[in-house]
């Protein structure tokens, strides 16, 4: 069995159906975490649980939520759990025509919102440079691995 996450006609992805609900279940997390919906609902198919309508417009508002979230943490298991899941969110919006632009290191918004979480022991992070090069590049790798 698989899963479809669809705009409109096209197939963004076609995960099996365990890569799927781990997605969708990580959706809801960081929906919660963001305080935002990210636009993925049930599909056209009669609300078939295995075909999965994405909301361009909603969507694009959550992804860049999601990485201006990711890129702003300078906690780094917080990057560790969060990578994957913001590279595949990423891909997905790329493949719905969706710009998600790379924050820039220069903005001021590096490290910038997770205050409330504190890294114990505080020792040295990842620059936020080398954060957005990993998510992109990461994003890119998983174009490859994730079937439409």
């Amino acid at each position: 069995m698989s899963m479809y996450f669809d705009v409109g006609d096209e197939t963004l992805w076609n995960p099996s159906s365990g890569a799927g609900r781990l997605f969708l279940r990580q959706v809801e997390v960081f929906e919660a975490e963001l305080g935002l919906a990210s636009g993925i609902g049930r599909g056209k198919e009669g609300g078939d649980p295995d075909t999965l309508e994405v909301d361009p417009a909603v969507y694009a508002t959550f992804v860049r939520k999601l990485v201006a979230w990711h890129c702003r943490t300078g906690h780094s298991v917080i990057l560790a759990l969060s990578e994957g899941f913001v590279a595949a969110a990423v891909t997905l919006a790329r493949r719905a025509g969706i710009d998600v632009e790379m924050p820039g290191t220069g903005s001021g918004s590096a490290w910038g919102d997770v205050r409330r979480d504190v890294q114990v022991p505080g020792g040295p992070r990842a620059a936020s440079a080398a954060v957005v090069t990993a998510l992109d590049t990461r994003a890119r790798e998983m174009d490859r691995w994730m079937a439409r």
